[in-house]
């Protein structure tokens, strides 16, 4: 077996996985992972708990306590999640501490239904950090429009924060303003920034799927030929963009004060079509500072036949800029694409987490005991 996953971890790539349930948790496993597959941080969203929570394995002692309390579907829900959230926090502590906060994270998702309500994201964004206390939590914040000024009011709170649903590059640079507002809030609030943490999720192969589905509609020689090119070229100018805000004389103020710099993540790495190699958001994607958050099947895809072959990103900016450029020349708009992803994505973990929702007040009403 190759070590690429240890290489990846050489070339400054964080491997977090991309999944949490209790099961996971109990059995070992996620410590495992830790050990053996150099796994240092963890993410979750509202589909991976409606998947986790939905299959029920060790969930039944604390539902059951829940419906004893006749606690609300959304309170069992947090006590739920955030309880796994905890105890992988707690698993993944070492790590954190041996390396000085930047990994052993876990990250856990404001409720989606407030994607589009700042204050109310803020809100929720300050319960969760209480609710998990452990110093290795990332409360995930969706970069839409409302979230922006949410991301920078949490940061300036000292709360770390991993911005979640990230598709477009003109996105991305407002959600690093945002994570260097907030810290420049944070220096005027008298805290100590080197405490206050960030990852901006910048997500992949959805980026493929609806740019793929609109070249084969098209059908042409060019079309076909620009196939599965874009999710990893918007991925690299990310980066490049990365590379200009934190050298900028405005990151240099804050770092001077003991900020760290916000690491690009990248998000959404399972190849969804079977006609590319089911590592080539991992192998495509690798340079310094960044992390990689994969589903496990990616993680052992990676393992197993992944080619590590050093930084895959830096002296790539014009070729991406023009496989980016050839997609606008073919009439297929980069700003609709990257509108009706986001769009979607927010759409989905609202699905996810109203799934939740009703599976969870199925069970809560089925472990109610009758009165006396």
């Amino acid at each position: 077996m190759t070590d690429a996953l240890k290489r990846l971890s050489e070339e400054g790539v964080a491997i977090w996985l991309d999944d949490l349930s209790r099961k996971r948790i109990t059995s070992g496993n996620l410590a495992e992972l830790i050990d053996q597959q150099h796994v240092v941080g963890v993410t979750t969203n509202p589909t991976i708990f409606q998947k986790a929570i939905s299959g029920g394995d060790g969930y039944e002692q604390q539902l059951t306590d829940l419906a004893a309390r006749k606690v609300t579907v959304d309170e069992a829900i947090r006590m739920i999640t955030t309880a796994d959230v905890r105890d992988a926090a707690d698993i993944l502590r070492p790590v954190f501490d041996a390396t000085d906060g930047q990994d052993g994270r876990v990250s856990i998702e404001v409720d989606p239904r407030l994607a589009h309500h700042t204050r109310a994201t803020v809100a929720e964004a300050k319960q969760l950090a209480w609710l998990v206390d452990r110093p290795n939590t990332l409360i995930k914040i969706p970069a839409t429009k409302a979230g922006l000024p949410a991301i920078a009011e949490v940061i300036g709170l000292g709360i770390s924060v991993n911005v979640t649903l990230i598709f477009s590059l003109e996105r991305y640079r407002a959600v690093m303003d945002a994570y260097l507002t907030g810290l420049e809030k944070a220096k005027e609030r008298g805290l100590d920034l080197s405490l206050v943490r960030s990852v901006a999720s910048f997500f992949v192969s959805r980026v493929d799927t609806e740019i793929d589905k609109r070249l084969d509609a098209l059908g042409t020689d060019e079309a076909k030929a620009l196939r599965g090119k874009a999710a990893v070229a918007n991925a690299r100018l990310a980066y490049q963009a990365y590379e200009e805000v934190f050298s900028s004389d405005r990151w240099q103020a804050l770092e001077n004060a003991g900020a760290r710099k916000q690491r690009p993540l990248w998000a959404s790495t399972g190849v969804k079509d079977p006609a590319y190699q089911d590592t080539m958001y991992v192998t495509d994607l690798v340079a310094p500072n960044t992390v990689n958050t994969m589903p496990e099947a990616t993680l052992e895809a990676t393992e197993d036949h992944g080619e590590i072959t050093g930084d895959t990103i830096t002296g790539t900016y014009e070729q991406a800029r023009a496989d980016l450029d050839a997609l606008e020349k073919l009439g297929i708009s980069y700003d609709d694409v990257v509108q009706v992803l986001e769009d979607e994505g927010v759409e989905k973990f609202e699905a996810s987490w109203i799934d939740l929702l009703k599976s969870t007040e199925a069970e809560l009403k089925r472990l109610t005991p009758s009165e006396g």
